[in-house]
């Protein structure tokens, strides 16, 4: 019989299930070609969710259900809740392109197939377990896959999601096969089980290395860095630009939450053999990433390739936490990370909320020359969107450039003998990153528009969020303590600190 310490603390994971599982069966019945009913029901289950969420952000500590499978604790429930709102604002801005291209005519599919995909996050971010952590991941991904392939009549999308099906697979393949060679290492797929058996000094370490590379290789893939990239760009560019955003938001939450259980909560005592890993790809993307995206004529593409450096960094306050053994900067790096995940979605959603907002049912409005002369025709948005751009290529006031500015600080205070070659490294390749995003900034300001009227109207909820998410890159940017003390508290109360 289910305790009710393992039912409170799947309650939200519960939630999620059974409203997805009804309101695909509620879908099916419903004839409306914008199903506000679908839209509806599922904007209050995440309300619900989020309210059961929030409760559980100011445990100091950790509960542990269903035999040590789940795990909840503050990093687990603040990331479910980011995970939460950005899945939300996901759905306003998608709404009405969603009905423009008449893909919820049939069935709303778009808004099932993400409550799945956060269920699946929520499993991953919660997963103590292998296994579990596994079980979530592949949630997730099929849903994704679903959702790129949701437009069956087009040919890009349908293109897209068979790369990513593919490709998605043998990466699932590689962390599969890994954790097996960790299981054989050690006998368990419990991680608390897994950190005692490696402490022991019993285990060969040359196996656990083997393993390791895994683990690493899959989990490369599913945060989309160098060199296991090259879904990111197709995926972004083929698939819906709705469901480009849904991709391109939550999920990096739930790949970064991923990182963290497997490797900082699971393999830290290997963190010297991983983070050469992770160095080796931090600057691989950070070159790739950059200098692919100054080449691209195409928006979606360009911000795919924006997306391979800015994990770059990402990786970077990974590389940070551990010295010579000694883990006192491991809490202040992985915080660091944590925090410029959470500021790369919040702006990752305002850029791709404004692509959305300037396409029509004939034109997907992603090419870089479709924002020519902008100012012209909506200051509003291209305004917001100069706020994004800005934050992503890192400059003052905007939260981007905090956010990269505490990755650095963590990676210098490592004192690293590779710190300060690293840091130098990332900035020029910022310097270089700011050329493709001030282009566009350039495009939309003092380029003459191809068209000439204005931009058709949106809901006005769509620019009540917009507005306010874009808002939120500005004051989060000048005002950056709060979110930051959220990251560092649920970051402590996953390894202390």
């Amino acid at each position: 019989m289910m305790d009710k310490i393992s039912f409170f603390s799947v309650l939200p994971e519960a939630v999620l299930f059974v409203m997805a599982s009804l309101l695909t069966l509620i879908d099916l019945r419903k004839q409306s070609d914008q199903r506000n009913l679908t839209f509806g029901i599922s904007v209050i289950v995440l309300l619900v969710v989020g309210c059961l969420l929030l409760p559980k952000t100011a445990s100091t500590e950790a509960v542990y259900a269903f035999g040590g499978l789940v795990v909840v604790d503050a990093f687990a429930a603040w990331s479910k809740v980011f995970a939460t709102v950005a899945m939300l604002i996901t759905w306003v801005y998608s709404r009405e392109y969603l009905h423009v291209r008449s893909m919820t005519k049939t069935g709303g599919e778009f808004y099932t197939l993400s409550l799945f995909a956060l269920l699946g996050i929520f499993v991953m971010i919660s997963g103590n377990n292998f296994l579990t952590i596994y079980l979530g991941l592949e949630l997730l991904t099929l849903s994704s896959y679903a959702l790129v392939a949701l437009r069956r009549d087009d040919v890009l999308a349908t293109e897209a999601a068979m790369k990513y099906f593919v490709l998605g697979a043998m990466a699932s393949g590689f962390l599969l096969y890994g954790m097996s060679m960790l299981y054989g290492a050690s006998g368990t797929l419990s991680i608390p089980e897994f950190i005692k058996a490696i402490t022991t000094g019993q285990i060969k370490h040359q196996v656990l290395v083997f393993g390791l590379v895994f683990v690493a290789a899959g989990l490369a893939f599913k945060l989309g860095v160098v060199p296991f990239h090259m879904w990111i760009p197709d995926v972004y560019q083929g698939a819906p630009t709705a469901i480009t955003l849904m991709i391109g938001g939550a999920p990096k939450l739930a790949a970064f939450a991923i990182l963290v259980r497997l490797l900082v909560e699971g393999l830290l005592p290997l963190a010297h053999d991983w983070q050469q890993m992770l160095l080796f790809l931090a600057v691989a993307s950070l070159i790739v990433g950059n200098l692919a995206a100054i080449a691209q004529d195409n928006f979606k593409r360009m911000l795919a390739f924006s997306t391979i450096a800015q994990m770059g960094f990402v990786l970077i306050g990974f590389i940070a936490g551990v010295h010579n053994g000694d883990d006192a900067n491991a809490a202040n790096a992985y915080s660091s990370s944590m925090f410029y995940v959470v500021a790369y979605v919040l702006t990752t959603l305002v850029s791709f909320g404004v692509v959305l907002a300037l396409s029509s049912a004939d034109n997907e409005n992603e090419r870089i020359a479709d924002f020519a002369g902008l100012n012209k025709r909506s200051p509003m948005h291209a305004g917001i969107m100069t706020v994004a751009l800005l934050s992503l290529a890192g400059i003052p006031p905007m939260i981007g450039f905090y956010a990269k500015l505490a990755v650095l600080q963590a990676l210098l205070a490592s004192q690293s003998a590779w710190a300060l070659g690293t840091a130098i490294f990332a900035v020029l390749m910022s310097v270089i990153g700011a050329f493709y995003y001030l282009r566009v900034i350039k495009v939309m300001y003092f380029d003459e528009p191809t068209v000439t009227t204005p931009v058709a109207p949106v809901r006005s909820s769509f620019n009540a969020v917009l507005s306010i998410n874009g808002l939120a890159l500005i004051v989060l940017g000048m005002f950056p303590a709060g979110l930051m003390a959220v990251c560092a508290d649920a970051m402590k109360s996953l390894i202390g600190g």
